[in-house]
């Protein structure tokens, strides 16, 4: 199937403080050089902010990653779990066509989804609540007919029930997950057959809905007010790296990340210079992870030398990390203090 990004899209794409914070987290997880494993978590974080990846979306965390465009444009459009147009404000409908949920009834639940939600597939409804699609098999097949609602399976389905669950999302309720026609989860339809002395003491719905219903999360979007994401392997303090005691190589290797920006107080903004000293600025690019357009980024802010960058603060260093215009967090993914360090001592002892 062939897939391409939306003819219509948003002039930008920025997370929430929240949703930075933890694909900061995310980041740190990879080893330097390495941060484009990430790929997937952001982009996923993305769409649950957004509800479906836009093209700004997609470059926004390809810049955070340090990848090209096109490489974060490939895995967007690989994975069909990714919605490149925009999706149904309450839910968007995943109706299951493989076998099982074909010869079990699939194509009339695709044919309430056409006529309650639109003709066509990946379009919204009449009032934007919805959108619907036909995917491959979701594994629930001793449950057929099904479909993926939000984050949730909706197992035993027929017609009625389905414009049943349409109606009562589309007026605010969240109806519970897993099968709708009184099965506990995948037993054989007549009731178990063995381990019937566990039946009286288990919880009122299988561990799928169960949770489900506790978390009230099945089309409940990301919002950071969700568990954050722990770093135990960052540590309980960002220590930065020490100044080298010999020369280093004028193009020096990136140390591992410090703690994110978010674990490290209050940003303040570094005091910056109207222009370089003696006319004459130090080449910023020596430093991984900065190239012309970051250099001249720098020098807007009022950053021309080393020792200007050696000398950051954590709580700098945040400010730099969210004041990069498209490059939010190189300044710790790469290291720069630890690297200006080591650069200004090597001038200082030239």
């Amino acid at each position: 199937m062939l897939r391409r990004l939306h003819p219509h899209q948003p002039t930008s794409f920025a997370f929430t403080a929240a949703n930075l914070a933890w694909g900061r987290g995310q980041i740190s997880k990879y080893p330097e050089g390495r941060q484009a494993s990430a790929i997937i978590p952001l982009l996923w974080r993305a769409q649950e902010q957004e509800g479906w990846l836009s093209r700004p979306a997609i470059e926004h965390v390809a810049d955070m990653l340090g990848m090209a465009y096109i490489r974060a444009l490939e895995v967007a459009t690989f994975y069909f779990m990714f919605q490149l147009q925009p999706v149904g404000s309450v839910a968007h409908i995943q109706i299951c066509g493989t076998t099982s949920c074909m010869i079990c009834g699939a194509e009339d639940l695709v044919a309430v989804c056409k006529e309650l939600v639109n003709p066509k597939a990946h379009a919204l409804s009449a009032d934007g609540k919805f959108s619907w699609e036909e995917v491959e098999c979701l594994g629930a097949c001793a449950n057929a007919p099904m479909a993926q609602i939000g984050k949730d399976y909706y197992e035993d389905l027929t017609p009625e029930k389905l414009r049943d669950l349409i109606g009562r999302f589309s007026n605010g309720e969240v109806p519970v997950p897993g099968p709708q026609n009184g099965r506990y989860a995948a037993e054989p339809l007549a009731g178990l057959t063995s381990l019937k002395e566990f039946e009286s003491g288990r919880q009122r719905y299988n561990a799928s809905a169960q949770a489900a219903v506790d978390l009230r999360d099945t089309v409940k979007k990301i919002d950071g007010t969700e568990v954050p994401l722990l770093t135990p392997w960052l540590g309980k303090a960002a220590k930065p790296a020490p100044a080298a005691k010999a020369a280093k190589p004028k193009v020096a290797k990136a140390p591992a990340p410090v703690a994110p920006p978010a674990m490290q107080g209050a940003p303040v903004a570094p005091k910056g210079l109207k222009a370089a000293r003696g006319g004459r600025a130090d080449d910023l690019k020596v430093i991984v992870g900065i190239g012309p357009k970051l250099e001249a980024l720098c020098h807007r802010l009022g950053f021309f030398h080393f020792d200007q960058i050696a000398g950051w603060t954590p709580a700098e260093i945040a400010w730099v990390d969210d004041n990069l215009e498209g490059f939010n967090g190189r300044v710790t993914r790469d290291g720069w203090v630890a690297q200006a360090k080591d650069l200004a001592a090597k001038i200082k002892g030239s």
